[in-house]
């Protein structure tokens, strides 16, 4: 029954992400939604739990790339888009080393 409930909690996790990084784009949306839900329906009758606990990893993995790798451009002119970064995206930058460090 826990196993269950990490699977629905996943699934609802991972089309909020879905309507967070695609949002206003109707097209991208509904492409997420239909794969989202054609993975879980083809995994349904999925009884072992070693496997559903793969399939568990495998759906949160993906939900941090969406929300970590995944920035939304939207043509604002001809020749220019507009990135739309999600918080998660952000990083500070790391410090760059024209030549490589020797370790002492």
């Amino acid at each position: 029954m826990e196993q269950r409930c990490q699977v629905l909690n996943l699934f609802r996790t991972l089309h909020r992400t879905r309507k967070l990084i695609f949002r206003e784009d109707d097209k991208a949306l509904e492409a997420a939604k239909q794969k989202i839900n054609s993975e879980f329906r083809k995994n349904l009758a999925e009884s072992s739990p070693e496997k559903i606990t793969q399939l568990l990893k495998l759906g949160s993995d993906v939900e941090v790339v969406l929300r970590t790798s995944v920035i939304q451009g939207v043509h604002i002119d001809h020749n220019k888009i507009l990135l739309r970064p999600t918080k998660e995206v952000l990083q500070d930058n790391a410090p760059f080393h024209d030549t490589p460090r020797k370790d002492t």
